[in-house]
């Protein structure tokens, strides 16, 4: 079962690090945004497996927790952000 739980920790740690090299390298805002989501939900499914691991279920409300943070911080940028203009000639007509 140690090999299940290596396997686990092993291929959420590559799908952290992939995410992380999105966001860092992300052309647009909401390429960033995206990868900041994915990397929140790697993060719920590193909480979920280790209260598989060590079968303890007081973690789990952390998971309530960052899914509502996630979910209010994600809907609060889709709204609010400015789109990007990289140059300003194609910037559309002002309002």
């Amino acid at each position: 079962m140690n090999v299940v739980w290596t396997a686990a920790g092993v291929m959420l740690a590559a799908a952290a690090i992939a995410t992380m090299l999105r966001m860092l390298m992300g052309p647009t805002t909401l390429d960033r945004l995206v990868a900041l989501d994915t990397l929140v939900a790697v993060t719920m499914c590193a909480v979920g497996t280790w209260a598989a691991f060590s079968r303890d279920t007081t973690v789990t409300y952390s998971l309530t927790a960052l899914a509502l943070i996630t979910f209010v911080g994600s809907v609060s940028v889709a709204r609010f952000r400015v789109p990007d203009v990289a140059d300003p000639a194609e910037k559309g007509p002002e309002r």
